[in-house]
C-alpha cells in the first residue's frame, strides 16, 4: 500500500485480532471459569489461542495506561510484577486500534474487534447527527446499548450462573462507556484510593465460591497524561500499583486466579512537538470534523475531498505519520472486520503518528486537554503493547 502522495508510507503493525489481543482475554476468562460459551461467532472474534488456568474465582485488575514497554523500562518500581515476569507468569498482549481506553474497553468487554463492537476511537462521528461523540465522556444523547448492542462478557457470565462484580469509581456506574462495553453483573463503587479498591475486590471474591471480580484503576493513566510516562511521579504511582498487586496476592482466597493487564501504553509528546490545526488553514480545507485523538486523528471530510485531504496531511506531516483513507485502514485490518453500521463512525482519512508527535486543535480542545504530556492512540510498541500477568494463588 502506498500513501496518497505516492511515497512509501511508514509501516505500522495491524492488530492480530483473534491472537493475543485484549479481545482474546475475554473467551480465555470464560473458559477458565468453565463458562465456555464465548463471544458470538463473528469474524475477528477471539479464537481461543490464549489459555488461562482453570479457577472457580477470577480477579481481573485493569490498570489504565500501564504499557508493556514503560513497565519493562521502569521495572525497578514494580518488584512484584518483575518477579512474576521472571517466574514466567507474564506474556504480552496487544491493544486494538486506536490504542485508547474506549476502544480497549470494547475489546475487553465483548471479545470483538473495534469494527464489530463499534467503539472506534476517543471522539468519533455520530452519523445520525453529524457531530462528534466523545466515547469516554459520552457527551451526547446516544443510547450506549444501541450504539454497542453486542452482549458483553459480564452479561454472558451472569446468564451462565457465574456471579460478576465490577469494582470502579462510583461515577462509572451507569456511564455511557460502562453501559456500552462493561454492562452486566453487580457494581461496587469505591473512593479514589487504591486501598479501598483492593478491600472491595477481596470482599467480592470472598463473598462467593465462584465468580469474576473486575477491578479498574485509572490513576497511573492520569499521572502519565499529566506528568509524563517518563516522570518520577509515574514511577511512584507504578510502585503503588505494584504494592496493590502484592496485597491482592496475599489476601485473595487460595485458588483464585489473579489476572493483571492494561488497556494501552503511552508516549510523552512535549508541546514543541505538537501540530495545532487551528493555525494550519490548509489542514482544515475539505474537513468537516477533526476527531479521533492527538496521535490517531480521524478526519471527517466534505464529500469527494478525502483523497485531497489525505495528500495535504501526508505532505504536512512529512513521514512522521501514516496517512491513509478509511478504505485503506479497513483493508489493512486495523479495525478488524467492519460492520456496515460502524463504517461511517470511522474517519474518511486517518493520520496515525509514527514519531513522538501529536496533532491538537486549540480552537476546540479544552485547555487542560492541551496541557497533557502523555499521549496514546497510535500503533507504536509503546502504545499498543500491554502486559498480561496471571497467577493462581
Amino acid at each position: 500500500m502506498t500513501s496518497p502522495d505516492g511515497a512509501a508510507p511508514p509501516v505500522l503493525p495491524a492488530p492480530s485480532y483473534g491472537r493475543d489481543t485484549l479481545a482474546d482475554l475475554v473467551p480465555a476468562l470464560e473458559r477458565a471459569l468453565g463458562a465456555a460459551g464465548g463471544p458470538p461467532a463473528r469474524p475477528g472474534a477471539g479464537t481461543g489461542a490464549l489459555e488461562l488456568p482453570a479457577a472457580d474465582r477470577v480477579c481481573l485488575l485493569l490498570v489504565d495506561g500501564m504499557g508493556e514497554v514503560a513497565l519493562r523500562e521502569r521495572s525497578g518500581h514494580a518488584p512484584a510484577l518483575r518477579r512474576w515476569r521472571a517466574e514466567e507468569r507474564h506474556r504480552v498482549l496487544t491493544a486494538g486500534f486506536p490504542t485508547t481506553t474506549a476502544t480497549s474497553m470494547g475489546l475487553l468487554g465483548t471479545g470483538l474487534p473495534p469494527g464489530s463492537h463499534g467503539l472506534v476511537g476517543y471522539e468519533v462521528l455520530d452519523p445520525d447527527r453529524d457531530v462528534l461523540l466523545n466515547q469516554l465522556q459520552w457527551n451526547g444523547p446516544v443510547d450506549p446499548r444501541r450504539w454497542q448492542p453486542r452482549t458483553t462478557v459480564f452479561q454472558r457470565l451472569t446468564a451462565a450462573g457465574v456471579p460478576v462484580t465490577r469494582v470502579a469509581p462510583p461515577h462509572f456506574d451507569g456511564s455511557g462507556l460502562t453501559e456500552a462495553a462493561l454492562r452486566g453483573g453487580r457494581f461496587v463503587g469505591t473512593p479514589e484510593r487504591l486501598e479501598a479498591r483492593v478491600d472491595a475486590a477481596v470482599a467480592a471474591v470472598r463473598a462467593a465460591p465462584r465468580g469474576l471480580t473486575y477491578v479498574y484503576w485509572g490513576q497511573l493513566d492520569r499521572t502519565g497524561h499529566g506528568e509524563g510516562v517518563g516522570s518520577w511521579q509515574w514511577g511512584e504511582e507504578l510502585g503503588r500499583v505494584d504494592a496493590a498487586v502484592g496485597e491482592l496476592a496475599r489476601r485473595l482466597p487460595r485458588g483464585t486466579l489473579l489476572v493483571v493487564t492494561a488497556d494501552h501504553g503511552m508516549v510523552d509528546v512535549p508541546a514543541a512537538r505538537r501540530l495545532d490545526v487551528a493555525h494550519e488553514p490548509a489542514l482544515r480545507a475539505g474537513v468537516r470534523h477533526v476527531g479521533g485523538e492527538p496521535r490517531a486523528v480521524q478526519l471527517y471530510t466534505e464529500p469527494g475531498a478525502a483523497e485531497d485531504v489525505a495528500r495535504t496531511w501526508s505532505g504536512r506531516l512529512d513521514g512522521r505519520a501514516r496517512v491513509l483513507t478509511r478504505e485503506q485502514a479497513v483493508d489493512a485490518g486495523w479495525f478488524g472486520p467492519v460492520e456496515e453500521h460502524v463504517s461511517a463512525r470511522i474517519g474518511d482519512v486517518l493520520a496515525v503518528m509514527t514519531d513522538p508527535v501529536a496533532v491538537v486543535d486549540s480552537a476546540r480542545m479544552r485547555p487542560e486537554a492541551l496541557r497533557l504530556l502523555g499521549q496514546h492512540g497510535a500503533l507504536t510498541d509503546d502504545e499498543r503493547l500491554v502486559p498480561l500477568f496471571t497467577a493462581v494463588l
